[in-house]
């Protein structure tokens, strides 16, 4: 018995699915005729990046929102959902907690995304927050990707970019999410009442639910059940980020930076990624630096001790007293025409050592001319060639304090 109810529960959640799949579908489906047949094909052009940004009541999306658009170079205001829905119906049930039709929701915020404004990127705050707008922002993904293809190989292909779609979640437990939109409530209505007696400033908006913790709570509750399921869910789908905002601000700042470093693999297109991914990242290169210079230095010492002792003996004797004159700056110029760096590996075993011991030393050999005989014949003067060996060493100076 007890399987068969689990059955029948598994059914009607999948029939659930089933439903808000194909409610999407048809939802996308209306609404992306509309818009061919409003725009056109050719001017269906959406951002190249748009930014997912969801989040519990009182996480901070309006508090990290310019800190987000700093960190990805974008420079157009954010489209916030819930501010392109000021139907009276709309606003009645936004103020209960509740939220508004996927229809509704959808279809003016796609319509949205079409100004040439957001062409380089946007952050759309409050999308998607159910399942069947996470169906339709899939089914966005397609078409952007069909528009790319379509027009790949003509002069319209740069206004028909890779789309990079990032779902960013900020998350707060409900006690700190109750907790944060009661203070809000607050300082809005307090800021309020300074406006109105004063004259001076704008008003706050004072939503309902930041007034009433049963309301607070209702509104939590319509987050965790179906906005941070539906945002889940995307994980799989779309480049996932999961922010804990439940910690002072300088520290959700640093996560996020973390979440939105430059990835070439994402905003590269894929034929220019495939292009130049041959060549190895540099921390691919830098983390295996200090083994193979530790091997290095001991061959020297084994299998080339002379030459290791006589380069040795020249930075001790030439170099690190030109190089001690420097230490305020940090860098010293030293040239030299010794003839031990006429020997490749000599030279190579002289920046290595300066490595191994916190000092950045780069080299430059140049050929040079200068007078050696005088022809009284031809009264010329004769030069004669040599290497002149440049050396670069930087270090951490001395900071130098004054007092006033």
């Amino acid at each position: 018995m007890v399987n068969k109810i689990k059955n029948s529960s598994l059914s009607a959640s999948k029939f659930h699915e089933d439903l808000e799949v194909k409610d999407a579908q048809f939802i996308f489906s209306s609404l992306w005729s509309d818009l061919e047949k409003k725009n056109g094909r050719k001017n269906l052009r959406f951002p190249k990046e748009i930014i997912w940004l969801g989040g519990a009541p009182g996480a901070g999306k309006g508090t990290n929102t310019s800190f987000i658009m700093r960190e990805r170079d974008i420079t157009a205001n954010p489209i916030v959902v819930s501010s392109l829905l000021n139907s009276p119906q709309s606003q009645k049930t936004k103020d209960s907690g509740g939220m508004v039709g996927d229809k509704e929701v959808v279809t003016v915020l796609y319509e949205n995304l079409l100004e040439k404004k957001y062409e380089n990127g946007v952050i759309v705050d409050g999308f998607p927050r159910t399942k069947v707008q996470v169906e339709c922002l899939k089914q966005l993904s397609q078409k952007m990707i069909e528009l790319r293809t379509e027009h790949g190989d003509t002069k319209l292909r740069d206004s028909f970019p890779q789309p990079i779609f990032r779902a960013v979640l900020l998350f707060v437990e409900e006690h700190e999410s109750i907790r944060r939109q009661i203070k809000r409530g607050q300082d809005a209505s307090a800021h309020n009442k300074r406006v109105h007696e004063s004259g001076l400033g704008t008003l706050l908006e004072e939503r309902a639910t930041d007034f009433d913790k049963e309301l607070a709570k209702n509104r939590y509750r319509v987050f965790k059940e179906k906005t941070y399921n539906a945002l889940q869910s995307l994980r799989d789908v779309f480049y996932y980020h999961f922010i804990d905002a439940g910690v002072e601000i300088p520290e959700v700042e640093k996560n996020i930076a973390k979440e939105l470093q430059y990835q070439s693999s994402l905003e590269l297109d894929h034929q220019t990624y495939d292009r130049i991914r041959r060549v190895p990242l540099a921390e691919s290169i830098v983390v295996h630096a200090r083994q193979a210079l530790v091997r290095r230095l001991d061959s020297y010492e084994f299998e080339h001790k002379e030459l290791f002792e006589r380069v040795v003996y020249l930075i001790e004797e030439i170099f690190i007293p030109i190089v001690m004159r420097h230490s305020i700056s940090g860098e010293a110029k030293i040239s030299t025409e010794d003839k031990l760096l006429e020997n490749s590996l000599a030279r190579q075993i002289l920046i290595d050592i300066f490595s191994e011991r916190g000092y950045h030393a780069v080299m430059e050999v140049r050929e040079e001319e200068e007078p050696d005989t005088f022809d009284p014949k031809t009264k010329k003067i004769l030069r004669v060639k040599k290497n002149v060996y440049h050396i670069q060493i930087k270090f951490p100076g001395c900071e130098i304090r004054r007092g006033h």
